[in-house]
């Protein structure tokens, strides 16, 4: 039997020595439901983690990207900005009640199925930018290791043989010194439908496995395998595991290996695996290790997905997979949506929330392109001796800077992070904006340092020096075509000025031109022109498609106010034409249908309002000031 280092099970207070190793981080322990200071287990920066990983019978959808996606970001934070030595386990599940069902319904067997599905969430997660484990296990490859850890739990007597299969039993766990069951949920111990559900459901469905119980509430570690059903040898009879026995004995094996116990730092999963999983993984575990009272020091649970405000379900048609996502939305506005929101709350994903993240990504984009621009514009060779404006930018970073620190050592909360982000951009256009004395390196300061964080939290996945690249090779491309540009802009700035002091048709002739040479030849070939107030211009470089779909978008704006403007014109025309009385008639409240007035004399002239009551004065001199102005406009248009 190895040897676990012994905790108490009640949470312990770090040693000093710890503490001083410790960033600062603090974590939602699910385990103690508070914020708790994250120490590791030997006080190093050494971190073991444990991941419940999916069970492979379907495709993956936005319910695994919400915790592998949110997990991935959590474990970026990690290692590439508090800098941890993160060994991060996760399991595939491929022995399961899903499963088999699955198989059987499709003819195929139990691995087909199951290495099918596998590949394609693999596949999924790295078209989602998230990082393989460093180590991962098959339930399938781990039977033998999985068979002598239920021996040594029924070693403890915490564990018992009925009829072929093997069931923990929670009683003889809890009358052990030092253990305590259902640590995470104990408002849940007594949850008959959660307990079922985790047995699963072929076994929830037979009865002659609920008999075989001592207590409703123990659980299958070993379940006696039925006709057209997946088996191995065991002591007991030919079986297979139990749903929550396997992330127990595969997780204690691979610590054993690589560590000196089997005990963890961090085991995480969705907020559904509570109960009845993660809870009887620890009794499982601390069970088949006497002397061990506290298997995993922190808990971390990703919070649950809706779309359009509803639990994803196929039944309500609001069932996405991962590859349907990524038809609508890039890899990256997936993940910054994910960072709009911390891991562990309620997430909520819409087309409305999708607009508003496509919006965020285009003003970090529009910043990158801006300072790419002012680096041009302003490069290091000009003056760099900070005035009073580039001091106070330089102080705003700063504290921008803090505030990212502080949100991330507060529980990785990303979207405070990403707010302090756009506080420095919202920072760095004040200083730009109509500043003839730019100082460039405070300015490539700010946008290495988001490129930087972005990079961390895996929306740049390339060596791009600023903002998201537009190709592999953009440097190279920006650096070769960079003087042809710039001789371009010049020479247009001078026909712009030469048209200003020209004729009047030769002067719109050349601006009309320019413009032309501006929204129509330049989107093509991947080039944003921008006009500034002093009458320069900035190029930048963009996707030729997203140019061309920008200016397809502004050609229908310009239609819609043209054809708005026309329609007002005639509308207007359509009123010249009438006679007084025929107008009176026919005007109408504001915002509404309903005719102002309901009465006339015999000329027209109105005498009551809409709602029947008679002109007052005032009322009155309105109407015959209306009158008068239709009247001259009625005479004029029958002159013509």
């Amino acid at each position: 039997m190895s040897s676990c280092c012994k905790f108490d099970s009640s949470w312990v207070k770090p040693s000093p020595s710890s503490i001083s190793h410790s960033t600062g981080l603090h974590v939602m322990n699910t385990l103690t439901r508070k914020l708790d200071l994250f120490i590791t287990k030997d006080g190093s920066r050494s971190v073991k983690w444990y991941m419940c990983g999916p069970t492979v019978y379907a495709p993956s959808h936005l319910g695994h990207a919400r915790t592998y996606l949110a997990f991935d970001i959590v474990r970026r934070i990690l290692c590439d900005y508090l800098m941890y030595d993160v060994t991060l386990v996760m399991n595939v599940t491929d022995i399961d009640d899903k499963i088999i069902i699955r198989s059987l319904e499709q003819g195929i067997t139990c691995t087909e199925l199951s290495r099918k599905f596998e590949s394609e969430f693999l596949e999924d997660m790295a078209l989602l930018g998230v990082s393989p484990p460093d180590i991962l296990t098959r339930v399938s490859e781990f039977i033998p290791k999985i068979v002598e850890f239920i021996q040594r739990i029924i070693e403890q007597e915490a564990a018992y043989e009925s009829n072929g299969s093997v069931y923990f039993s929670v009683e003889n766990f809890k009358a052990m010194p030092g253990k305590n069951y259902c640590k995470l949920s104990p408002e849940n111990v007594n949850n008959s439908e959660a307990l079922a559900e985790g047995e699963g459901g072929l076994t929830a469905s037979k009865q002659e496995f609920v008999s075989d119980k001592r207590s409703p509430r123990d659980f299958a570690l070993w379940k006696k395998s039925k006709p057209d059903e997946p088996s191995w040898d065991s002591p007991w009879g030919p079986g297979r595991p139990g749903w929550h026995i396997e992330c127990s004995a595969m997780a204690c094996d691979v610590f054993k290996n690589i560590s000196v116990d089997e005990t963890m730092d961090i085991h995480s999963g969705g907020k559904d695996l509570k109960f009845p999983h993660h809870d009887n993984e620890l009794a499982q575990s601390e069970a088949a290790c006497p002397s061990c009272n506290q298997w995993v020091n922190y808990f971390f649970h990703s919070g649950h997905l809706h779309i359009e405000g509803l639990k994803m379900s196929k039944s309500l048609k609001n069932f996405i997979t991962i590859r349907e996502a990524l038809e609508q939305y890039s890899s990256r506005q997936i993940r910054l949506c994910f960072l709009l929101y911390k891991y562990n709350a309620e997430m909520h994903y819409s087309e409305n929330f999708m607009n508003h993240v496509i919006v965020v990504e285009k003003q970090f984009s529009e910043f990158f392109h801006n300072c790419k621009a002012l680096l041009r514009q302003y490069p290091m060779s000009s003056a760099q001796n900070l005035d009073a404006q580039a001091y106070h930018l330089q102080t705003s970073f700063q504290e921008c800077k803090k505030k990212f620190h502080s949100a991330i050592l507060n529980d990785f909360d990303t979207p405070s992070a990403l707010t302090s982000l756009m506080d420095i951009v919202k920072a760095v256009n004040i200083y730009s904006k109509n500043n003839t004395n730019i100082i460039c390196v405070v300015i490539r300061n700010c946008a290495l340092y988001i490129t930087k964080m972005f990079k961390m939290f895996g929306l740049i996945l390339d060596s791009s020096d600023i903002g998201f690249p537009s190709s592999t090779n953009e440097k190279q491309e920006e650096e070769l075509i960079a003087p042809v540009l710039d001789a371009l802009m010049t020479f247009r700035s001078q026909i712009r000025d030469s048209a200003r002091n020209s004729s009047e048709n030769l002067k719109g002739d050349i601006l009309t031109q320019c413009d032309v040479f501006r929204d129509d030849h330049l989107p093509p070939l991947g080039i944003r022109l921008e006009d500034k107030p002093d009458g320069t211009s900035l190029w930048k470089l963009a996707d030729p498609a997203e140019l061309l779909k920008e200016r397809e978008l502004k050609l229908l704006e310009e239609q819609r106010k043209k054809e708005l403007k026309e329609l007002k014109n005639q509308e207007i025309r359509n009123k010249i034409i009438l006679p007084p009385h025929e107008l009176m008639m026919q005007l109408t409240l504001e915002d509404s249908e309903e005719k102002k007035y309901s009465k006339f004399d015999g000329t027209g002239f109105p005498t009551h309002l809409h709602d029947g009551q008679p002109l007052n004065k005032s009322q009155m001199k309105k109407a015959k000031k209306v009158w008068a102005t239709q009247l001259k406009k009625y005479e004029k248009y029958c002159q013509q």
